[in-house]
């Protein structure tokens, strides 16, 4: 079995999710031909030897649909023997874009990959593709189907997670992001936009705001309250009948802000690497995934850590540093709280609260940031962990080599 090893790693700098936002007048297939080609220069990637990519997008509709992976290596002129796939499993989606390629690599069915993914929130909102866990009554109702934010409340109540806790955790992960963003450790990674003319577009991270304080978090009305009235807290209580009452406690401070994004990731065998001039940085040690609870949604992060640990023959104190998306602030703390990991080993440069969610890239940022920070720290280990809709979660174990 050939390991999987990742070569490189770069994500496009995030603009903010709206249509002032500086990446709305950017075409979703231009970001990821953004991405694509600065991989492709700064490992002078020969493309006819890539065999295929494996990009994620949560809304693959318009001018994100169709096959979006494939549309962009034709529109950048790779090389027409290169394939490509794009993958949806909700906010995991690159993750598992990674993950697919790392097994195909290890299988002995490919030698060089290239995995990531997409997400131009501005022009696509969540759900702007519908489907019937979006918009089918019947398949809402029979499931307690809940939107997201009432899932992360929902959570948050069952964990006795304090609005004061959440909004605490939000502002320390802004804190870190924006120590991180002072020191330059996202500088390795992160790319710049450029229009067509070579004029610059966004440089750096749109959605940070460094200045924010605990006063300013408080401040904040609850996002979901009125949501909930609506007949989503009886659907959730309906699951849960134990819990007496959901508390709002998540706002647009202590949640995951909206925003653009691309990012991608080279895999391959050592072999086909020596011979490409190609440094291997890390290796793919194992990928899990899990479902549970639908109408939770929010808590399988952890439970696919575990699976991933286990597979692996690894105990959580093996691992150096941990990632776990930051969607909703309950989440993250979820999952720190279950795996007992220490503060000085999680989420360390702050995360999607602070920086951003494009939902379809944001699992590729997690590991590309995990990455970077295991060498900039000379560490061994590094898991990544996303909780997503359906109550699924995947996680990914690496290894710097």
């Amino acid at each position: 079995m050939s390991e999987a090893l990742i070569f490189d790693a770069l994500r496009t700098a995030r603009g903010r999710g709206k249509s002032k936002g500086a990446l709305y007048e950017v075409k979703p297939i231009d970001l990821l031909v953004a991405a694509l080609e600065q991989l492709r220069l700064r490992n002078q990637l020969p493309t006819e030897q890539v065999e295929d990519v494996f990009i994620g997008c949560v809304t693959p509709t318009d001018d994100q649909g169709f096959n979006l992976a494939k549309a962009a290596l034709i529109h950048a002129r790779w090389s027409d023997k290169v394939s490509g796939i794009t993958v949806n499993r909700f906010c995991a989606s690159s993750l598992e874009a990674v993950n697919l390629a790392a097994m195909k690599i290890r299988t002995g069915w490919g030698n060089l990959l290239v995995a990531g993914g997409l997400e131009n929130m501005s022009r696509f909102p969540i759900g702007s593709d519908g489907g019937p866990l979006m918009y089918d009554p019947e398949v809402i109702n029979r499931a307690d189907y809940v939107p997201q934010g009432i899932s992360a409340d929902l959570l948050a109540s069952l964990e006795g997670f304090t609005r004061e806790e959440l909004d605490e955790y939000a502002w320390r992960s802004h804190q870190k992001a924006a120590q991180a963003a002072r020191e330059g450790y996202f500088n390795k990674s992160t790319i710049s936009i450029y229009d067509r003319r070579g004029l610059l577009i966004l440089g750096h991270d749109e959605y940070a705001r460094p200045d924010t304080s605990i006063e300013d978090l408080q401040k904040l009305s609850p996002s979901f309250a009125e949501l909930g009235a609506k007949g989503f807290d009886e659907m959730a209580l309906h699951r849960f009948p134990f819990l007496e009452k959901i508390q709002h406690l998540h706002t647009a401070g202590n949640s995951a802000g909206i925003v653009d994004g691309a990012a991608v990731l080279l895999l391959g065998t050592a072999e086909l690497g020596k011979a490409l001039g190609l440094k291997p940085r890390a290796r793919i040690v194992t990928a899990a995934n899990v479902a549970e609870d639908h109408t939770l949604m929010l808590s399988a992060a952890a439970p696919a850590a575990q699976k991933a640990l286990a597979q692996a023959k690894l105990k959580p104190k093996d691992i150096d540093l941990w990632e776990c998306g930051e969607g909703f602030a309950a989440v993250p703390l979820k999952f720190q709280k279950e795996l007992k990991i220490p503060t000085d080993r999680f989420n360390v440069n702050g995360g999607a609260i602070a920086l951003g969610y494009p939902l379809g890239a944001a699992g590729a940022i997690l590991l590309g940031d995990l990455l970077d920070e295991l060498e900039r720290r000379d560490l061994r280990y590094g898991l990544a962990a996303m909780s997503m809709g359906g109550g699924m979660g995947a996680a990914t174990i690496i290894e710097r080599v």
